[in-house]
């Protein structure tokens, strides 16, 4: 059927009503062809990593729509990243094998080697924590990666009730593995409770570069982008959020609140802060959509990784031209 618009602006699915269509990520094309891309939006819809409250499994679906409400272009930054690059919803990286944690990160991996093979920048939407490990077998297989980690954990604990594939212990598993540069490496917004004081000694280690909340409300966002500008440097750097970095107000629906994090729009100040960076992908993680049945902490998602979208389709851009 051949739909004929009054308006042409609408031969543009992202201009149809917000509340029509079948939801994709900020209602991008979807596709398997992954030839002509150049970012794919990827769900993640799996949480066998989660210690305790588990949901994030739902998080790809609700992202998605929530994401009929992000507009083309970042009226702050002025990016409009589909101008900038050919961007389309490739579907879920979803597991056969659910109930087997090692295994259920290996077909992750599958997927996410084949979007690398095709020369595609994945920014993905979890699923918990652990789910950026076999991402980064993907796409850091080469060479280790740098990344600005928002998170209110530093996620470099290690073996819990018998596994090491845990949400609590990806970042330490990719140093390990060769993946990750802890030196280039900087974790923003860590706080809370502990039941050992060394449980993020890992990081400290290795030179991550820790930011707690209390440093980061000393610094404020300028210094803390600078600070992350610093430590990545020139190299290939990927973009992991946490929801759970923001406080709890801003985002509920996740499984391991945190009192005491950053507001929606100081992690919006920090993304936008890292333009001009040489991105590589990023993610959102452990939006858990069953604590929140207002829809917000999705919303608050699918927003981040617009912004996370905006920056990497700038570099991506870069990256082409050769500037």
């Amino acid at each position: 059927m051949t739909i004929k618009y009054r308006d042409p602006a609408y031969k543009d699915p992202i201009q149809h009503p917000r509340y029509t269509g079948i939801p994709t990520f900020m209602r991008t094309p979807y596709g398997e062809d992954w030839a002509q891309l150049d970012i794919g939006l990827v769900g993640v819809p799996f949480d066998g990593g989660v210690t305790n409250r588990t949901g994030a499994r739902h998080g790809p679906r609700e992202i998605r729509n929530q994401s009929s409400l992000i507009r083309k272009m970042n009226q702050s930054s002025g990016i409009d990243p589909h101008a900038l690059c050919t961007i389309a919803d490739v579907g879920d990286a979803w597991v056969q094998s659910p109930f087997n944690l090692e295994t259920g990160l290996a077909e992750i991996q599958q997927f996410f080697d084949d979007i690398h093979q095709h020369n595609v920048v994945p920014i993905s939407a979890g699923g918990d924590h652990s789910i950026t490990l076999p991402i980064f077998r993907a796409i850091a297989a080469d060479r280790p990666v740098g990344m600005v980690h928002f998170d209110a954990h530093c996620d470099t604990g290690d073996d819990y009730l018998g596994s090491k594939f845990h949400h609590g212990a990806p970042f330490r598993r990719a140093v390990e593995e060769g993946l990750l540069d802890p030196l280039r490496t900087i974790q923003i917004g860590i706080r809370g409770s502990l039941n050992d004081p060394d449980v993020w000694k890992f990081s400290h280690d290795t030179g991550m570069r820790v930011v707690y909340m209390e440093e980061f409300y000393d610094l404020g966002v300028k210094a803390v982008i600078e600070e992350a500008r610093r430590v990545v440097g020139s190299g290939p750097t990927y973009i992991s959020f946490d929801v759970d970095g923001l406080d709890p107000v801003y985002a509920p629906g996740t499984g391991t609140p945190e009192v005491g994090g950053f507001s929606t729009v100081e992690a919006q100040f920090m993304i936008r802060g890292l333009r001009g960076l040489n991105l590589i992908g990023g993610d959102v993680v452990e939006v858990a959509p069953p604590f929140d049945p207002s829809g917000n902490t999705a919303l608050v998602g699918a927003t981040m990784m617009f912004e996370i979208l905006c920056v990497v389709a700038e570099s991506v851009a870069a990256r082409r031209s050769g500037d």
